[in-house]
């Protein structure tokens, strides 16, 4: 079993968070980036559909300590423009992250994204792979075959109420989408409905998610990433009914060399549910490709 969700860490994610450097990429649209730490391994966070970046928070505070690490709002969403187009492709949110890559001055980075983040750092890595020293992929899919994006009977009904209502229903909605019931039954529920009421108790406007909505079902990386060499951990939340969690298993088979985490009692919000297993790997398997890549002679991200 995890650790339970006790209200004083609650309290404490709820706090304003301290960034070190803050900003917007230019063009359009404008991304609105923020980076904490100032040492060690560079790491991009990339959030999922109709999130904003600070939902990273148990990652930003568990790795910023010898971490540099940088998160962004999605196009649409929070403090970034939509910017001039209607429809948006995984292609175009993948060219925002590098614009965001390229403002905060960071040749490459170990690149991470959840859910919807995870396609679109798919699409980063097949596009710009040398730009990534590792690549992680968290409650996400590749794509392709309508019955390989579709959610469960619950979590399509739960994403729906979750995009439809506002205040205490969108967060109920969002519990049963994200958490487990076992997890849920744990947890102290006000301060749960707290954090989540500050982080994610507005929906999207209609247009980004459509955007969104847009780029996620023209996703498809599955017969590409074969060719990624980058070294990859793939997090596979068992109980996860928005993306089903053998999505997991048939990335583990395309991308070469890609490890599998498997968490067993989790659900599709597993970044914070089981927030110390995910950092712990993320930690790990950054700390690897950093040994890769001096082994063979790359440059040490710790200069």
């Amino acid at each position: 079993m995890g650790q339970t969700l006790r209200p004083p860490p609650e309290r404490r994610m709820l706090r304003a968070m301290r960034h070190d450097d803050s900003g917007r990429t230019t063009g359009a649209p404008a991304i609105r980036w923020w980076r904490v730490g100032d040492r060690g391994p560079r790491v991009l966070l990339i959030m999922g559909f109709g999130m904003r970046g600070d939902v990273w928070r148990p990652q930003i505070e568990g790795l910023s300590d010898d971490h540099r690490v940088a998160y962004f709002d999605n196009r649409g969403i929070g403090e970034s423009e939509r910017g001039p187009k209607r429809r948006w492709t995984m292609a175009d949110m993948a060219a925002d992250a590098l614009g965001v890559m390229d403002t905060l001055g960071w040749d490459d980075a170990h690149v991470v994204g959840v859910s919807m983040g995870g396609m679109i750092a798919q699409e980063l890595a097949l596009r710009a792979e040398r730009r990534l020293r590792s690549l992680s992929l968290i409650a996400t899919h590749e794509g392709g075959p309508l019955r390989h994006k579709l959610p469960t009977v619950e979590g399509l009904r739960e994403f729906v109420r979750a995009n439809t209502s506002r205040g205490p229903a969108r967060v109920e909605a969002l519990q049963r989408l994200l958490y487990p019931e076992h997890f849920l039954r744990e947890v102290d529920p006000r301060a749960l409905g707290e954090r989540m009421n500050a982080q994610m108790g507005r929906p999207a406007g209609r247009e980004t998610f459509l955007g969104q909505l847009h780029a996620v079902a023209r996703h498809h990386t599955g017969p590409r990433l074969g060719q990624l060499r980058v070294p990859t951990l793939i997090v596979k939340p068992a109980l996860d009914v928005l993306i089903r969690p053998e999505s997991a298993d048939r990335l583990r088979r395309r991308i070469p060399h890609a490890r599998l985490l498997t968490l067993p009692d989790a659900g599709h919000g597993a970044i914070f549910q089981r927030a110390r297993e995910v950092n712990d790997a993320l930690r790990r398997h950054v700390q690897d490709a950093e040994m890769v890549a001096l082994a063979s002679g790359g440059s040490d991200v710790h200069a």
